[in-house]
């Protein structure tokens, strides 16, 4: 015998009428409307939790094992792993550097990207062709990049070297990276450079959707550049910063070739970050290692949600 699905309610019947109405329908078809969906969202349910969910996952139990340099794992280990890591005479100054590290250059690529993509988003001429450049640093390796600049600032054949003896600025070669008071420095100035890239990008993507209704309006009842710049520009384009300062917090924070290529930390653990410490524990202490990457996927977690915290204080704050 045909089956055949109760009426349905009429239109002016009331929520509690609709939903009683629904609660009738045969388990089957509420089954099938339930599970439509799944197969739509499956794939990507499955990627997240295999890319994302069991790596934190194994992480994380790796923090409280004992495990050998060769990748046995000799037993539980309970927070030893911990406490050997914060017992480490060098992990404050590695989190300073770390803290500074992730400070300068994401507000200095900021800055910086805010200027470059106002100035892309004007009309001159060759605008096409220095856009285009702006991609190289981007579409280049960040290992290949940090190496160049490694070469260019060799203390022997280093063209920057070669460059400022010939304009008579010093007298003799320096090495520059064999000494943290200059290879931080640099080695940020590499970091903003392959960061402007997509950050200008972002931001001029934010610029080029803001009406241009809006400014006239601000010209119209006689606001200056400066004035329109701050209070129109700049709160159109919180989206894009947001993404823009998220993205690259995350992207400097676990920022590994950089530092790697130019310096490999040193001298000792003098430019290390906690990723290339977490790195150089591997050799001498697996588990230990594990516990500082479960410290930096903490920090990293606490830094964006501080960032998105404050965002929405101030988005309240402004309406």
């Amino acid at each position: 015998m045909r089956e055949t699905a109760p009426p349905s309610p009429p239109r002016d019947a009331s929520a509690a009428d609709r939903a009683a109405a629904r609660s009738r329908r045969p388990l089957p078809v509420r089954l099938r409307r339930a599970l439509g969906p799944v197969p739509w969202i499956a794939p990507a349910v499955l990627l997240i939790v295999l890319v994302v969910l069991w790596p934190v996952y194994e992480m994380v139990r790796s923090s409280f094992l004992r495990i050998r340099r060769s990748g046995v794992v000799k037993g539980s280990n309970g927070t030893d792993n911990y406490k050997k890591l914060f017992d480490e005479p060098d992990f404050t100054h590695v989190l300073w550097n770390t803290v500074m590290w992730v400070v300068v250059v994401v507000g200095v690529t900021i800055v910086l990207s805010l200027a470059l993509a106002q100035l892309f988003n004007q009309h001159f001429p060759g605008r096409r062709v220095a856009r285009w450049a702006l991609i190289v640093p981007w579409a280049a390796s960040v290992f290949m990049t940090a190496l160049v600049f490694r070469w260019m600032l060799h203390h022997s054949y280093g063209v920057m070297n070669t460059l400022l003896v010939d304009l008579h600025i010093i007298d003799q070669g320096k090495d520059w990276l064999g000494k943290p008071a200059t290879a931080f420095p640099w080695m940020m100035g590499v970091a903003v450079f392959v960061s402007l890239p997509f950050t200008t990008y972002t931001l001029l993507a934010g610029l080029q959707t803001v009406p241009a209704e809006v400014y006239e309006a601000a010209r119209v009842d006689g606001a200056s550049k400066w004035r329109t710049y701050l209070s129109v520009t700049l709160p159109l384009l919180r989206p894009a910063i947001l993404v823009a300062v998220v993205i690259n917090l995350i992207n400097v924070f676990n920022s590994f070739p950089i530092i790697w290529a130019m310096t490999g930390g040193g001298p000792g653990y003098e430019t290390d970050t906690t990723t290339t410490f977490m790195y150089k524990l591997k050799a001498a202490d697996i588990g230990e290692s594990a516990a500082l990457s479960v410290v930096n996927f903490g920090i990293l977690i606490v830094l964006v949600l501080v960032y998105l915290g404050v965002n929405r204080w101030t988005t309240k704050e402004a309406d």
